[in-house]
């Protein structure tokens, strides 16, 4: 069996396990909607992968997903050089982004933490200061949710220990909730 046929086959079978979280995607795509809806924002935070996840989701709100509507408003918190390099060297690495959550977030705002551990220590301390401001929190890890399950009022865990499965579901989430946002705008 070639690699590409194996690794096709693990993706299938983590797509199928994952179908079990679609009540919790649709919750998340509803939670962000209703903020959006409301006058909120999102905030998107994550490292390596995480982080381009982050950019595109954020770019898909502020652009548009499938449909023409009015530009919503999102941000990535991986894109500022400058904020991370001057919070990382001034404060460390674990608050570049819960500093921005505490500068820009409000309540009301939904913060998005992806991590597929689960415990990247910035995006758990980005969600602990998150819930400390009264922003609601989505959660996108792999099995298990590690520590964002527990602080996350959604926690989307994909059922998966193998990073790149947990990304493309992630992709995929994050192309569902988009599409939920945008519904009714």
């Amino acid at each position: 069996m070639s690699i590409t046929s194996v690794r096709m086959a693990e993706h299938e079978a983590v797509l199928k396990a994952t179908k079990a979280l679609e009540s919790r995607i649709e919750a998340a795509g509803f939670l962000a909607r209703k903020a959006l809806e409301s006058g909120h924002k999102l905030l998107i935070c994550g490292n390596g992968g995480s982080a381009a996840d982050s950019q595109h989701m954020a770019a898909e709100i502020i652009g548009r997903f499938k449909k023409e509507r009015p530009s919503l408003p999102a941000l990535a918190l991986t894109v500022d050089t400058s904020v991370l390099t001057a919070v990382g060297n001034d404060y460390g690495f674990d608050t570049i982004f819960s500093r921005q959550v505490e500068g820009l977030g409000q309540a009301g705002d939904v913060l998005i933490g992806i991590s597929t551990s689960g415990n990247s220590g910035n995006v758990v301390r980005a969600v602990e200061t998150a819930k400390q401001k009264g922003l609601r929190i989505i959660s996108m890890t792999g099995a298990g949710g590690g520590k964002l399950a527990a602080l996350s009022d959604v926690s989307l865990d994909v059922p998966s220990n193998v990073t790149a499965r947990i990304q493309e579901m992630h992709i995929l989430m994050i192309h569902i909730m988009c599409e939920i946002m945008e519904e009714k705008m």
